[in-house]
């Protein structure tokens, strides 16, 4: 199996496809709005380093739930699935605990 480990402050996400349905059931389609997308962490960087030479870590983790804009990233392909590699600053925001 192929992996790959994302350099500076980039992240590996696997998109996680939302359904097109409402909380009351109602099938919404595809181009309804310009959604952010989820999607799952499964690689993260070591973090940047500042202008000082210092390395600033890394906040995201592995196995976090995050949104991101629908055309933010670059798409790769590894073993015939697509992931995609995200910078941090790209990363609107990370899911905490509830439903995901």
């Amino acid at each position: 199996m192929e992996k790959i480990e994302p350099t500076e402050d980039r992240v590996v996400v696997r998109k996680i496809e939302d359904d097109n349905k409402s909380k009351s059931g109602l099938v919404l389609p595809d181009d309804a709005a310009e959604r952010p997308t989820k999607g799952e962490i499964l690689a993260v960087g070591p973090g940047r380093t500042n202008e000082e030479g210092n390395l600033i870590p890394q906040p995201l983790k592995v196995g976090s739930h995050v949104v991101f804009p629908k055309y933010a990233g670059h798409p790769i392909l590894i073993n015939g699935e697509e992931f995609w590699i995200l910078e941090y600053k790209e990363i609107l925001g990370i899911f905490h605990g509830g439903e995901k």
